[in-house]
């Protein structure tokens, strides 16, 4: 047995909480629009210049997702242009921004 390999959580089990903030502009709409459609269980929250996105465990946004919203090949790295804050562990691919806390 491996002793290494992670663990999927009970499912009754509640996860901690991870969140993004991103600015409110033109070009994080449709980032948004991707992670709302990726991330059903997630909370969105619009405030004024801001949208935080709030979700139980784990929060992943796809680049290909991402592409989808906005029509062109896109660098998940360009988020950070429009990014405020995040809470969680970041584990970024290519293709994949993942956060969530991973030993809590």
């Amino acid at each position: 047995m491996d002793t290494l390999a992670p663990t999927a959580p009970e499912p009754d089990t509640p996860r901690a909480p991870v969140f993004i903030a991103l600015q409110a502009n033109h070009d994080t709409l449709p980032i948004v629009e991707a992670i709302r459609a990726d991330n059903p269980h997630a909370e969105v929250i619009e405030y004024p210049g801001m949208v935080k996105i709030n979700a139980p465990g784990v929060l992943v946004i796809r680049r290909e997702s991402v592409e989808e919203q906005i029509g062109r090949d896109y660098d998940l790295r360009e988020m950070q242009l429009n990014l405020i804050s995040l809470s969680g562990e970041v584990d970024e691919t290519e293709d994949r921004f993942t956060l969530e806390w991973k030993n809590a």
